[in-house]
Formats: C-alpha cells, sequence, structure tokens
C-alpha cells in the first residue's frame, strides 16, 4: 500500500511531465481571448451544422459565420460559392419568372466576421445545400409601401396596377373609372340614375425596388387583389345558402346590402335576382383593406311629395264619428340632385344639390261630424320612413312577410304612421324588438317593429298619417336599423309594395 506521502509525490511528477508535454507539443495561446474562445465553441453547439475544431492556430484569423435569423447555420470558408450559388438557381428557377431581377439571400440571412484562433472542418457545401434546401433567397422586385405603414412586394408594377384597377371596380362603373382616369368625365345625367365623378384611395402609394424572401412575393394579380381587399391576417367569413334564399335576403341576414355581397362574389353573383343553388358557399367578410377608396356619384332620383296632412272640415249635420271624403289624397312628385360620398362602398356623407316639384300633391279634404280626429284610415298608405330605401323585400328570405326599409340619410329617423288609425298595441319582443300596432278601423292593421324605444304614444290613442310614433332601431334581432314594416287587411299580410308601389 502506498502511503499517502508517495502518492503525493507520483501526483507531482506526472503533473509536471503532463505539463512539459502539453508545453512542448501545443502551440502558444493568447489566453487574453479564452472568453471568446469559450463563446466560439458554445456557439459551435449550437449551429445548424455542425463543425469540428480541426486545428488551433497561432495567430487569429478572421472566420465567417453565416445566420438564418438569430440561428447561426453554420462557417463558411469560400464566399464566393454563394455568388455561384445564387447565379445557378437563379438561371434554372426564377429568371423565366423573374427575367429583370437580381438574386440575394433571404431577407433574414445575413452573415458576420469574427476573429478566432480555431479552424474549423470545411462544410460548405452542407451550408449550401441547407440554404437552397430551404430557399433562403430574396429577389429583387417592386415594393409597394402605403402610407399607413403597409407593405408588399409584387412580382413587377404591371400587376399591381391590374389588380388595383380590378379592386377599384367593387366601387365605380369600369368605363368611368377610364374617363376619369384621363380627366374626363362620364355623360352627365338625362334620366333617373347615377354616375361617378370622381374617385381617390385616400393613402399615398410609393413604389420603388427592394429585395423580398420568395414567399413574402405576390406572384399573381389575385394574390394582389386579396390583399388589398383584407390586408393582413382577415379571416374569411362564408355563408351556405339554404332554400328560398335570395342575393337580397342573404345580404340582409348577414349585414351587407345586396351590391356589397355581389361585389364580395363577383365570381358566382351577377344581379340582384339571380337564383341561388342551395349549398351554394358565399364570401360575407366586409373589405378590411389597408387603402380607403372614395368614389364621389352625382345622382338624380324621382322621388315622392306627400300632401299636407289632411284638413278636416266640421260639418254639424253629419253625425258624430261618421265622416265623408270630400277631396281624395294624392301622391306628388320632385326630381332631386345627389351629390353622394361613398367610402369603401358605404355612404359617409350627401348633398341635395337641386331639387324641383314635377307633380303637385293634393291635400286630402273630410267632413267630419264632432270628431277631430277620426281615426279612420283613408286606405291609401305611405312608407313609414323618409328618404326610403328597402333592403330586404317581400319573401326576401323564408317567412319574411314584410318589407324592411330605411332612411337612407338618417340611420335613427322618425318612424311615421303610414295612414291614419289608432294606436292598438306596442310592446317588446325578442325578434322585433319593440313594436307598434295601428287599427286603422277600415279593415286595414299596420305594424312597425325594431323601433329604438318604445312607441311615443299610449294604446288608444289616434294618430294622424304621417305622423311620428317613434324611432328607427335595430332592437330585437336585427343586424342593422331599419323598420319591419307590415301591411294587414282583414287579418291576412299582403306585401305592402301593392299600396306603396315599390
Amino acid at each position: 500500500m502506498m502511503s499517502d506521502k508517495a502518492f503525493k509525490l507520483t501526483a507531482i511528477i506526472v503533473s509536471g511531465v503532463l505539463a512539459l508535454i502539453i508545453a512542448f507539443f501545443m502551440p502558444k495561446i493568447n489566453f487574453a481571448n479564452k472568453g471568446f474562445e469559450l463563446n466560439a465553441r458554445l456557439d459551435k453547439s449550437m449551429a445548424i451544422i455542425q463543425q469540428d475544431v480541426v486545428e488551433v492556430a497561432s495567430d487569429a484569423h478572421k472566420i465567417t459565420k453565416i445566420y438564418d435569423g438569430n440561428q447561426l447555420i453554420g462557417i463558411i470558408k469560400d464566399q464566393s460559392k454563394i455568388d455561384t450559388l445564387l447565379t445557378e438557381v437563379y438561371t434554372q428557377r426564377y429568371q423565366q419568372d423573374f427575367p429583370s431581377s437580381k438574386m440575394n439571400l433571404g431577407t433574414d440571412v445575413y452573415m458576420t466576421e469574427e476573429a478566432s484562433y480555431f479552424i474549423y472542418e470545411d462544410k460548405d457545401d452542407e451550408i449550401l445545400n441547407y440554404i437552397d434546401k430551404n430557399e433562403l433567397f430574396s429577389l429583387e422586385v417592386v415594393r409597394i409601401e402605403f402610407s399607413n405603414g403597409a407593405v408588399i412586394y409584387v412580382k413587377d408594377q404591371e400587376d399591381f396596377d391590374e389588380a388595383k384597377r380590378q379592386y377599384l371596380l367593387n366601387f365605380i362603373d369600369e368605363q368611368a373609372l377610364e374617363l376619369i382616369s384621363v380627366n374626363q368625365l362620364p355623360p352627365a345625367l338625362t334620366t333617373y340614375g347615377e354616375r361617378d365623378i370622381g374617385i381617390q384611395v385616400i393613402e399615398t402609394i410609393s413604389i420603388s425596388k427592394g429585395y423580398a424572401s420568395l414567399k413574402d412575393i405576390l406572384t399573381s394579380v389575385k394574390d394582389i387583389i386579396y390583399f388589398l381587399s383584407y390586408g393582413y391576417g382577415t379571416e374569411l367569413q362564408t355563408y351556405q345558402t339554404v332554400e328560398y334564399d335570395t342575393v337580397e335576403g342573404v345580404a340582409s341576414k348577414v349585414g351587407l346590402t345586396t351590391q356589397q355581397l355581389i361585389t364580395l362574389n363577383s365570381d358566382i353573383l351577377k344581379t340582384d335576382t339571380q337564383l341561388l343553388k342551395v349549398g351554394t358557399k358565399l364570401n360575407v367578410t366586409f373589405f378590411n383593406s389597408p387603402i380607403n377608396v372614395v368614389v364621389t356619384k352625382e345622382r338624380a332620383a324621382k322621388e315622392i311629395v306627400y300632401p299636407p296632412s289632411t284638413r278636416y272640415v266640421a260639418n254639424p249635420e253629419i253625425r258624430e264619428g261618421m265622416n265623408k271624403v270630400l277631396v281624395r289624397e294624392e301622391n306628388g312628385s320632385k326630381n332631386v340632385y345627389y351629390e353622394e360620398v361613398y367610402i369603401n362602398g358605404v355612404m359617409a356623407e350627401y348633398e341635395v344639390l337641386a331639387e324641383e316639384i314635377t307633380l303637385e300633391p293634393i291635400q286630402e279634404v273630410v267632413e267630419y261630424g264632432t270628431k277631430i280626429i277620426p281615426g279612420v284610415g283613408s286606405g291609401s298608405f305611405r312608407y313609414p320612413v323618409d328618404n326610403v330605401k328597402i333592403t330586404c323585400h317581400w319573401y326576401c328570405y323564408a317567412g319574411h312577410t314584410a318589407i324592411d326599409v330605411v332612411n337612407k340619410y338618417e340611420r335613427y329617423g322618425a318612424v311615421r304612421a303610414a295612414d291614419r288609425g289608432t294606436i292598438v298595441k306596442t310592446g317588446y319582443n325578442s325578434i322585433n324588438g319593440y313594436y307598434v300596432w295601428i287599427d286603422h278601423n277600415n279593415g286595414y292593421r299596420t305594424y312597425y317593429g325594431h323601433m329604438n324605444r318604445p312607441c311615443y304614444f299610449s294604446e288608444g290613442v289616434n294618430v294622424e298619417k304621417g305622423e311620428i310614433i317613434g324611432q328607427i332601431g335595430q332592437t330585437g334581432r336585427a343586424t342593422g336599423p331599419h323598420v319591419h314594416f307590415v301591411i294587414e287587411y282583414q287579418g291576412t299580410r299582403y306585401n305592402p309594395c301593392r299600396w306603396l308601389g315599390c
């Protein structure tokens, strides 16, 4: 058994011999770089391409590291091989589709130079193969930047110009766009209708050259149109048609206008009267574009001029509660000229440019006994809102036995009695929200649903034709402010358009 003293002596001798061997065979190392060399070893352990140290040099030299983002790929010895690879890949794969472009490494790929005493094994071919396999390349293409910060890369400017043109056609007539683009206007209106007189994209667009990774380049007109429609990250919503669905009815269900629905599905829908096959999938995602398109329109419309409220003439010879019509009411008409501004297809503002009466209305004159407001309807009806627009016609979807009407210029405007009568029922339900029934005491009753608040009058009160009874709303089950309007005769519902001429 060796004593402790002998063991310690032996260890000292062995350590001395090992120190002499290391000093003789290993070149001197600059220990000032000891921390740096440790980091190099750590980098190597985290590299995608593993490279062993084959030699330790006596003097520091430069090494070139290549990264993909924060991930070290490896240490490249001959950078000229990268240039050769780029030339070969571009010529063989991309020159035909990108004939006037240049190729570079991917936008997240970069190289750094560092000083090192280590000499690493040559893995250039593996590094190049990794770059090639993962397509870590970028091409010089057209860079489109919008003033709101959005940036896209496209193959060529012609594709972008065509995509932009097609996107604008969602909101403006093609002939009008062509004329306006050369500072001309479409022909002036000679009849009722509308014409586009101006278009503007609010955001400015700058075009330059830039490098982009292949996955980030929009290579088709269709891809660019999709970006202009929905920007980044919009999840598309779809609707599958069921039996009895109409274009107008689907639009009403999902809260779009009929034109918006047609625009979003221009490859399927052509007109608002088109028959829909059961099971058809429609895109019902409203535009979420990085640009805002402002279109100015002129519109000429024939509109109804309602006569003043009925003039009542007292006649003591007529029994109380009885009345006699001396002059029947007749609606007049007028031509109205508007200038309307739409942003992304939705009206933002309007101005009445001019209006002219084309037919004077005739006021109804009624003789009555002692009752000042008889509460007996004339049998002639007016729309329950002003500036009327029908958003969902009779049976625009299954079970819709009414028409939905809005005030084009006042979303929450007045709701008016369609004819004289008596408020017989008011209330609230989960389907039509706040509602009113008016009995016109001549076999007719009318119904007004989705009002913003309860009726302004109590049950039993007589109201005049055109008198304000409430406010347009969207209470109950509604996708937007409107009035659900019903005309009922002898207990049976009929299409209000029979009386309103819509």
